[in-house]
């Protein structure tokens, strides 16, 4: 029932602005081949104004470490109780992620974003930001430490 409600609340967060139709998204990302352990993500939803929107994802499951999510915890206001979690992803593996987006959200100055985070190595806040645009769906946008790349579609 838990899992019902958490995906509800975001997907009501993620959909609400304009009141618009929503359109399924696939978000398919690949890590670098870092040496460590799995990175922890935290995939989430700004406004033009880099306001927080709602969190997509966050891969991951121990909960203590996600304030090394800086931004997003910051975002939150430490409130992550709404977090859809997953396990959390190996180096030089890939990860995919569907959810819905409001086409209100498209072209409208809102952003995705996905901290990472690896035990006993440097945080990587922002570690990639994609604007929502027609654009970048179908292209490739790299990441700057810990993500390879990501792609909308």
């Amino acid at each position: 029932m838990k899992n019902i409600l958490t995906t509800l609340a975001l997907t009501t967060a993620l959909v609400l602005p304009g009141a618009a139709m929503a359109r399924e998204i696939t978000l398919t990302g690949t890590l670098k081949n870092y040496r460590g352990d799995g990175a922890y993500l935290a995939v989430y939803v700004t406004n033009a104004n880099g306001g927080f929107v709602g969190t997509v994802w966050v891969g991951g499951g121990k909960s203590k470490y996600f304030d090394h999510f800086t931004h997003w915890f910051r975002a939150t206001g430490g409130n992550t109780a709404t977090a859809r979690t997953g396990a959390s992803v190996g180096a030089g593996r890939s990860f995919e992620i569907t959810f819905n987006l409001s086409d209100a959200m498209i072209d409208a100055g809102y952003q995705l974003r996905i901290d990472a985070s690896v035990e006993d190595m440097r945080d990587a806040p922002s570690d990639i930001v994609i604007p929502i645009t027609s654009e970048n769906f179908g292209t490739t946008n790299s990441g700057r430490r810990y993500i390879r790349s990501v792609s909308l579609r």
